[in-house]
């Protein structure tokens, strides 16, 4: 089922394995519509860039994508963004993409 709707991490921890590649440290447990979504193993990582708006030619990762087992059973696709603006603080959100149900 395609969502791509917004996650706040819920619960301590996260899994640190991603964090030596350059990606965000996924968080263990995520609150979506009530419901708490608990990562229970992570299949796969992959990341979309995109070009500097600056015309420096420069390409800058704009998401972070992780495909997902729950432990519900459910698997699912969450993805990271991290925006920075000139003049603001960055800001930092997970989404839900898809969720098929276990």
């Amino acid at each position: 089922m395609f969502l791509s709707e917004p996650l706040k991490p819920d619960g301590p921890g996260f899994d640190t394995a991603a964090m030596s590649t350059g990606a965000p440290g996924i968080p263990s447990a995520f609150l979506w519509k009530k419901k708490r979504l608990v990562v229970q193993k992570v299949l796969r990582h992959w990341k979309d860039t995109a070009p500097c708006r600056n015309g420096s030619g420069e390409r800058y990762v704009n998401k972070h994508w992780f495909e997902c087992v729950f432990e519900s059973g459910a698997t699912g696709t969450l993805y990271f963004e991290r925006r920075v603006r000139r003049g603001a603080s960055p800001t930092q959100r997970w989404f839900l993409y898809t969720l098929d149900a276990g």
